[in-house]
């Protein structure tokens, strides 16, 4: 039997026939697939062409119809609301086949689109399962975005059904979810026949006659009914999932769906080290790819319990996500070094004081996991702490340490090597592997394995564009991240973030988390952000953003020994033209620094959308220590 991790990851990518094969036999297919990989047309991938399978019938049916009917399927926790449910796969595969007919009864059939606008409650999944059940493409957006960004949306995939809450509530704030659909609506060139709201009263709504219609009442109406699950090709789209930006016309990712669910199913035993005893917990959004991959299907399609939850890390207190660890015996979690760093901030004992013995493994990703966050997290949990990196083309993760294989030893600040399928390497700018120990662009060699993004959707040559064009002219066919890398000795990762997010002072580069790490090692500081701003002299100058542990005070003395930190561990080229100490960085409700708006008012320049900010008071304090330090400056 194959054990080791370098005897199943070699296997994986040169034997992919067999070791693909074999994970997609432990679901079920209606009809098998006639070659495990089409790459015919390739940067095209087609995995399990003539295969036909259900997503909603692999991630329900199978176990709401088996022996874990009766088991917890999600388990919804809101402090928000003040609210929590257990669903158990019986009453989910129930309240997904009613959801469906509502779809069907409103002429939503396979391969329409219904783009889903909801906070974190099991609705917003019933729906996701529902569209997979019948073979409608669904496209989530984040419950966040503004009306531009939503009529972008609409725009660009001409959904039969729009499905939306009436509000939400983000540290008792309401956020005016139908009203912002409303005026996407008005912005939007396409029309949508049905926009579908899930009333909690939260907020009041007019509806719009002839369009609106009402949750609640559309699922009585149909009453307990089966819809038969669509045979879907594996070849078949999924859902569409846009890339966040700032301008441009948003890129929608194309999932398919047989490459999908094995690669989904495949993960959670092999990187996640689940079995059907676990209960899993990603604290991420559906709105974003990991809410897709594990909030939704991953944990379904095992058959475990999938925690939802509608929050924020520090609300009602500090302790929130370990009350919820404690009170139902969550096994992993999935979580990312924003929140972490957040929770940094507070004294210990807001998770010390919880019984978390039932946790074995934290996994982070999202962002580059710096080496004072994974020790602090390591020591105060004293859990095992595995970064693992991936984006929302890749829809699982690229690289990882595999629980469920063989634990390689930690190196901090590295999530370790390549996950299964994956050939991955470091470059230079003609596509040439770069010696161990030096910075380069990481890079995929083809194919892709199953899960990751298909193309753009309509739009086939912006796939190749973005992500096959790098290296077109070495002659190489390479699949290009975006990201800086480097690649040790012993086979291990480690990511310098976005090529974009480089800084170069006078000639010399260095990317923005070479900075930030340095910066938050000194024990005084909870997080910290660098961005490159303009400078006569310079080219770029540094400008950095520190936010201190609670309880700490800003002095003199701190900002010297935070700049002698820098010149030491870096260099005098790095030390900071601003160093700002602020009480919090302007974050997405997703928990990413937004360093656009950090660049923005350290220029003076517009900051673009707003929409997605998790506190706006974040800018205006930002805003007023500039001209603080111009002051004093002058």
């Amino acid at each position: 039997m194959i054990r080791s991790y370098k005897e199943m990851h070699q296997m994986s990518v040169m034997n992919l026939g067999d070791f693909w094969a074999a994970e997609a036999e432990k679901l079920h297919w209606f009809k098998p697939w006639e070659r495990v990989l089409d790459d015919s047309n390739a940067p095209f991938f087609r995995w399990f062409p003539g295969g036909e399978t259900n997503l909603c019938y692999n991630a329900v049916d199978r176990h709401a119809l088996g022996d874990r009917g009766d088991k917890p399927a999600i388990i919804w926790e809101s402090p928000e609301m003040g609210q929590s449910e257990v669903i158990t796969f019986r009453e989910l595969y129930q309240r997904v086949n009613r959801f469906s007919a509502v779809l069907k009864g409103k002429n939503v059939n396979k391969g329409d689109r219904v783009l889903i606008y909801m906070p974190m409650v099991p609705e917003a999944i019933i729906a996701v399962l529902a569209c997979a059940r019948i073979g409608a493409i669904h496209s989530v957006v984040f419950a966040g975005f503004s009306f531009e960004s939503l009529a972008d949306r609409i725009n660009d995939s001409s959904p039969k059904m729009l499905i939306c809450s009436d509000g939400s509530k983000r540290k008792g704030k309401v956020i005016h979810l139908k009203k912002i659909v409303d005026r996407a609506l008005e912005a939007a060139k396409v029309k949508v026949p049905h926009v579908l709201v899930f009333d909690r009263g939260i907020d009041e709504w007019e509806p719009v006659v002839g369009r609106d219609l009402y949750w609640r009442e559309e699922v009585e109406n149909v009453g307990d009914v089966l819809v038969e699950p669509e045979r879907m090709l594996a070849t078949d789209p999924s859902y569409i999932l846009y890339t966040s930006g700032t301008t441009g016309k948003p890129k929608g990712v194309v999932r398919d769906t047989g490459g999908y669910m094995v690669a989904l199913h495949s993960s959670m035993t092999q990187i996640y080290g689940c079995g059907p005893d676990d209960v899993y917990w990603s604290t991420s959004d559906i709105g974003w790819v990991v809410g897709h991959s594990y909030i939704i299907y991953g944990p379904l399609l095992l058959g475990i319990p999938s925690v939802v939850f509608e929050g924020t890390p520090d609300n009602p207190n500090p302790g929130i996500w370990w009350d919820i660890v404690d009170k139902h015996r969550v096994t992993v979690l999935f979580s990312a070094p924003t929140g972490m760093r957040m929770l940094r901030k507070f004294p210990v004992h807001w998770i010390q004081d919880h019984d978390l013995s039932s946790l074995r493994h934290i996994f982070l990703a999202g962002e580059p996991l710096d080496e004072p966050t994974y020790q602090w997290v390591t020591e105060t949990l004293n859990k095992p702490v595995i970064d693992h990196y991936w984006q929302t083309e890749s829809g699982w993760p690229m690289i990882t340490n595999h629980m469920g294989i063989e634990t390689l030893p930690f190196n901090p600040g590295s999530p370790t090597k390549e996950a299964m399928g994956w050939h991955l390497d470091v470059v230079d700018e003609n596509g040439e592997p770069v010696p161990a120990g030096e910075r380069g662009f990481l890079v995929a060699h083809p194919p892709l394995p199953p899960g990751t993004l298909q193309t753009i959707w309509g739009d086939d040559q912006r796939y190749i564009d973005s992500y096959w064009s790098m290296f077109k002219r070495c002659g190489k066919d390479l699949y290009f991240s975006g990201d800086y890398a480097i690649k040790d000795e012993d086979g291990y990762f480690w990511l310098l973030g976005r090529a974009d997010e480089v800084i170069n002072v006078a000639g010399h580069r260095m990317g923005t988390r070479e900075v930030e790490e340095v910066i938050s090692s000194h024990p005084q500081v909870a997080e910290a952000s660098a961005i490159g701003i303009d400078d006569e002299v310079k080219g770029q100058a540094i400008a950095a953003f520190v936010v201190l542990k609670e309880g700490v005070e800003e002095t003199e003395a701190l900002h010297k020994a935070i700049i002698d930190l820098i010149r030491d561990r870096i260099g005098p080229i790095a030390t900071p033209k601003i160093l700002n100490v602020v009480a919090q960085l302007p974050k997405t409700r997703s928990g990413k620094v937004m360093r656009r708006v950090l660049r923005a008012l350290c220029e003076e320049k517009e900051m673009g959308d707003l929409s997605t900010i998790e506190d706006g008071a974040s800018v205006d304090e930002i805003r007023n220590a500039l001209k603080d330090m111009e002051r004093k400056e002058g």
